[in-house]
This record gives structure tokens, C-alpha cells and sequence, in this order.
């Protein structure tokens, strides 16, 4: 376990009505006035306000973190609303950004919200990150965690993450540079990122939706302690929650002696093996040409690569569903039509482009995936259709 300095310095005092809506902080001796202070100078930085991000978000402004900045470029789905409590039903189709931050100002108008409504990336991430003394993230994808471990390596500021899947969830804190020479990153965890459908995400799986508020507390727990200087942080310890079996437990973790050197910002997409879009959208039909090719009578397989569960809710008239994995491991290959052309479908189209460059690669070149997957599909074809 590992004790930290305060990461900020205090602010100036605070007024008579910061006193009264931070009592129960300021009666707790560890943290006092001086705890307070440094919560209100602190300016942190959010990654996602989604499933993780929406308590996060909440708890830190209403613990009093002077500065928040959401990196969020999505919107509102009526699906996002079982777990991410930050956005309400008024809420669906607006900015999640402009969502989440009307829902903290409401909680609290003296947290200054600074909003970032861009994708992520390479180009961007280290000049954010400079204007931030820590960064959360609770984002499901593996690109995304290593290019937020990267930047913040590179800034110089601790990284707290967290992840969700199903029922377990699992969280940590990453700080390269930390004081004393105890530092680790993401990096120390997963050296190399997994291989593309290894491991499925949330829209894929599904999460129990309560699940994120138990981590989301933890990663703020985690990010006061850091602020303030007080207990035991999770740097050089992995956090594993399993909520059917009520338990926790920690893994210790240590610098990989063999580890490279963070110097640069890399394609991230390309290191995980993810299908580029340009390459997915060469062979990508939208949802206007899948129909006319349905109604035509010519002859195509409809492939539903999603799960079972998934299939169960909502499906597109004579699809046959074969699973991405089993597709990616090779077992359902053999199912594959090789007379007739082939149209991959998942939910948004990121599994079928998967699949696709896999279908592709093992010989079929009559075969495409269906542009923005089932919700394009319900959107512009059959608006009936329920949207998980």
C-alpha cells in the first residue's frame, strides 16, 4: 500500500456557505478545512459520462473538486438511462456533455464544468491533459485506456481507472511518475492489449447497472485520497469487485522491469487491431441498400453476429445469427455461404466490421456489414423496432 502527498494545494478560505454544505467533510479530522481547500483547487478531468462517469462526476462535484472537465462527444440514448444516473428521460437525444453538466450545476453551481466535446485521441489528449492535475476513466475500450494511460504518463499526472462488465468491475490507480519511485501504469497490467473480440464490451455483455455506482465511488474515493493526501491509494494494487459474490479483493501489481519507456503517443487503434473505418466503410451497405437487396429475391445471407441475449430482444427479419466469436475462432466459418453474398450485422457496426475483415481474410470477398448495425437499421427501415 501506498501513502502519497496531497496532489493539490489548498485554495484560499472558504466561505460561510462552503462551511455549511461541507460539514461532514470538515468535522473529519483527516480531511478538515485543509482537505476541503485542496478539493476546491483541484481540477479533474473525466473521460466519458457514461456508466462510470455519471457517479463519478456527481460524487466530485459534490464533494466540492473546484473544476471539472467531461470528454464526451455522444448523446443521450434511451438504453443509457438503467445505469447512468447523471442524464433523465428529458434528456434523451441532447448532448451528454450538456446533459451531465446541467445535472452537476444543479448539484452544485460552484464547481466551474468545462466542457470537451471531442473524440479522443492522438492529437489532442496531451494538451488537454496538461490543464488537469488527474484524470478518470471509466471508458470499455481498450484504445481509448492506453492512449489515456500514455498522456497521462507523459503529463505527469495519476491516472484512475475503472472497468465494468456484467457483474465484476475492477479498479486501480496509475501514476508513472509518483513520488518515491513507485509508480506503475496501465501498461505494467495489460503489456499488450488483447485481441479484438477477446474481450466483449458492455453493448455487448450487458452490465448490472447498479455495478457502476460501486465503482464509480471507489474511483472517486480514490481520486480524493490523491488530492488530499490522505490513506492509502490504489497505485501498485489492482481492485477486483464481484457483486453476486459480495467480495473484494486486491492483486498486487509492479513495475515490469522490461517495460518501454513512454515517450510518444502512438495509433492506438492500430496497436489494439482495431478495423480502421476507411477499410470497414469500403465494404459497409446502408440500411436503404440491405432492404433492396431483401426485397429483390436474388439471394443473400444475413449474418447476426451478435449474442444470443441480444438476438432475443431484437432482430432483423431472416437473419440467422452465428456469434462473432465463434466466427473469430474460426469454429463457425464452415457455416458461412460461399453461393450467396454475405451481410454482416451487430448492433452499431463496430462487431460486424470485426468479423468482416475476418470473413474477408479467410476468403470471402463477396461479403459486406451493415452500416451503423441494428439502431441505423431501426432508425431509417423499421422505427418500431425496440432499441436496446
Amino acid at each position: 500500500m501506498v501513502h502519497l502527498p496531497p496532489l493539490v494545494e489548498p485554495a484560499g478560505e472558504l466561505t460561510p456557505d462552503d462551511v455549511a454544505r461541507y460539514s461532514r467533510h470538515l468535522i473529519i479530522p483527516s480531511v478538515g478545512t485543509e482537505g476541503q481547500k485542496r478539493l476546491r483547487n483541484a481540477r479533474v478531468l473525466v473521460v466519458g459520462a457514461g456508466g462510470l462517469g455519471s457517479p463519478a462526476l456527481l460524487y466530485l462535484a459534490a464533494a466540492g473538486v473546484g473544476t471539472l472537465g467531461i470528454v464526451e462527444f455522444d448523446d443521450v440514448e434511451l438504453s443509457n438511462l438503467q445505469r447512468q444516473i447523471i442524464h433523465g428521460r428529458s434528456d434523451v437525444g441532447r448532448s451528454k456533455a450538456d446533459s451531465a453538466r446541467d445535472s452537476i450545476l444543479e448539484l452544485n453551481d460552484g464547481v466551474e464544468v468545462t466542457l470537451h466535446r471531442v473524440r479522443l485521441d492522438s492529437s489532442n489528449a496531451l494538451e488537454l491533459f496538461e490543464h488537469y492535475d488527474l484524470v478518470l476513466d471509466g471508458t470499455d475500450n481498450f484504445a481509448t485506456r492506453y492512449l489515456v494511460n500514455d498522456a497521462a504518463a507523459l503529463v505527469g499526472i495519476p491516472y484512475v481507472w475503472g472497468s465494468i462488465y456484467r457483474f465484476e468491475g475492477q479498479v486501480s490507480v496509475f501514476w508513472d511518475g509518483a513520488p518515491g519511485g513507485v509508480g506503475v501504469n496501465y501498461r505494467d497490467l495489460y503489456p499488450e492489449a488483447p485481441p479484438p473480440g477477446m474481450v466483449p464490451s458492455c453493448a455487448e455483455g450487458g452490465v448490472l447497472g447498479v455495478l457502476c455506482a460501486s465503482i464509480g465511488s471507489i474511483m472517486v474515493t480514490e481520486a480524493i485520497k490523491l488530492i488530499t493526501g490522505i490513506g492509502e491509494t490504489l497505485l501498485g494494487r489492482l481492485m477486483i469487485y464481484d457483486a453476486l459474490a459480495m467480495s473484494y479483493r486486491t492483486v498486487g501489481l509492479t513495475r515490469d522491469p522490461h517495460r518501454i519507456p513512454i515517450t510518444e503517443l502512438i495509433d492506438y487503434e492500430a496497436f489494439c487491431g482495431v478495423v480502421p473505418p476507411a477499410e470497414s466503410d469500403d465494404a459497409a451497405i446502408t440500411p436503404g441498400q440491405l432492404r433492396t437487396m431483401l426485397d429483390s429475391g436474388t439471394g443473400v445471407a444475413l449474418i447476426d453476429v451478435r449474442e444470443p441475449v441480444e438476438w432475443d430482444i431484437v432482430r432483423i427479419d431472416g437473419a440467422r445469427l452465428i456469434p462473432k466469436d465463434r466466427i473469430l475462432s474460426g469454429a463457425a466459418m464452415a457455416d458461412l455461404p460461399q453461393d450467396v453474398p454475405i451481410v454482416l450485422y451487430c448492433k452499431t457496426g463496430v462487431r460486424s466490421a470485426e468479423v468482416l475483415a475476418a470473413v474477408v481474410g479467410a476468403g470471402f470477398s463477396d461479403a459486406s456489414h451493415l452500416q451503423g448495425g441494428i439502431v441505423e437499421w431501426a432508425k431509417q427501415i423499421d422505427p418500431g423496432m425496440p432499441i436496446y
